[in-house]
C-alpha cells in the first residue's frame, strides 16, 4: 500500500470530508491545502494525483492520535518513522483508537481475517527486533475493514 491508500482509508473509515483531513494534519503542526488533499485523495490513475510524502503522511497519523486521544502538551511528541510502512500505520492506529491484543483479533475477526498472536504481535516490534515481520498490504486492508465495521459512523 502507499501512503495515499492509508489516506483514502482513514478518510472512509471516519466518514470526514477533505477539510475534515485537512484539521487533522493541522493537529500535528502541518497545513496541508485543499487542492493538495484533494490530490493525495485521487486513485493512482485519475488525472491531477499526487503521491503523498513519508512526512505529511506521519503529521497526519499523528493528528489522527491527536484527534481520538487528545493532546499531551506535558509531553514532547516521539519522532516520526521513515518509511511510512504498514507497520507504523498499524501501531498508529492501534494508538489512535485505543486498542489492546485482544481488540486487534477481533477487529481482524470482523473482517474474517485470522491471525495467530505470535504473528500479530511481530508486527508491532520494533524494526531490527529479532522477531519483527514486516506487516502485508493483506493484513493491513483487513485491518482497515474491520476498523470500518466497528468504527465508522452510520
Amino acid at each position: 500500500m502507499i501512503n495515499n491508500d492509508y489516506l483514502r482509508s482513514i478518510r472512509y473509515l471516519l466518514n470526514v470530508g477533505d477539510s475534515k483531513m485537512i484539521e487533522i494534519a493541522k493537529l500535528s503542526g502541518i497545513s496541508v491545502p485543499l487542492d493538495l488533499m484533494k490530490a493525495y485523495l485521487k486513485q493512482e490513475e485519475d488525472e491531477g494525483f499526487i503521491q503523498c510524502d513519508d512526512e505529511t503522511m506521519a503529521h497526519i497519523l499523528d493528528g489522527l492520535v491527536y484527534l481520538k486521544r487528545g493532546k499531551d502538551e506535558s509531553r514532547v511528541p516521539a519522532p516520526f518513522e521513515f518509511p511510512t510502512t504498514n507497520n507504523v500505520v498499524l501501531k498508529k492506529l492501534k494508538v489512535a483508537f485505543e486498542l489492546k491484543e485482544d481488540d486487534l483479533h477481533e477487529i481482524l475477526a470482523l473482517a474474517g481475517f485470522k491471525i495467530g498472536r505470535s504473528e500479530l504481535s511481530a508486527f508491532l516490534r520494533k524494526n531490527g527486533h529479532v522477531n519483527y515481520r514486516e506487516c502485508g498490504d493483506q493484513v493491513l486492508r483487513n485491518f482497515f475493514k474491520g476498523l470500518t465495521i466497528k468504527y465508522r459512523p452510520q
